[in-house]
């Protein structure tokens, strides 16, 4: 019988991000406690979460294979939230100007009924233009990214703020590495391309 598949997050950017692999899944808010910890490194803070999420959501999905992520924007180690509104994009987007941000994307994928836990954090580049005062405003006139680390969607008009990008997987930009989950899924028997791993 085939495990049923859980996305322990209510990110509509990571559900439409697992939606193109194909594999019928559901959704679970994690409702865990986000905080840093003081002087936690961003690689162990999205770790510890996309891990602590993964488990809250199997305490209601014993049977289901899970999927847990959490995300965080970097300055250096200044870790850059969600703005929540305009005031603190305008600040987030100007310190960005003319530097890079790293996003650190921690990912896990728990067998809740074996209980095995792979985990992994996938690192990914974003290089910005300079940027005056009037283009910050008018990219956020036209975008409104108060939700979104970093106070841009790259997959929007976000992508004109950028110099380039740099990375493995363009889909962890988004809050999701999809090229490193299908290899956990494999493992996990779950094959994207329509047929579980093994079968004739």
């Amino acid at each position: 019988m085939n495990q049923p598949l859980v996305l322990a997050s209510t990110s509509p950017f990571r559900r439409a991000l697992l939606t193109r692999l194909g594999l019928p899944f559901t959704t679970d808010s994690p409702q865990v406690d986000e905080t840093r910890r003081p002087d936690e490194p961003p690689q162990v803070m999205v770790l510890r979460l996309a891990e602590a999420k993964a488990n809250a959501a199997a305490e209601r999905h014993p049977d289901a294979i899970i999927i847990g992520a959490d995300q965080v924007a970097c300055i250096d180690d200044l870790v850059l939230g969600k703005p929540g509104n305009r005031e603190q994009a305008i600040a987030q987007l100007e310190r960005a100007s003319g530097r890079t941000l790293v996003f650190q994307t921690g990912l896990c994928l728990l067998n809740a009924i074996t209980g095995r836990t792979q985990t992994l954090v996938e690192p990914f580049h974003v290089h910005f233009r300079p940027l005056t005062r009037r283009r910050i405003e008018a990219y956020l006139d036209r975008e409104q990214p108060y939700d979104c680390a970093g106070s841009f969607k790259s997959e929007g008009l976000g992508i004109a703020l950028f110099a380039r990008l740099e990375g493995d997987d363009p889909s962890a930009l988004i809050g999701l590495p999809l090229i490193r989950l299908v290899t956990l899924l494999e493992s996990e028997g779950l094959d994207p391309l329509g047929r579980q791993v093994g079968a004739p």
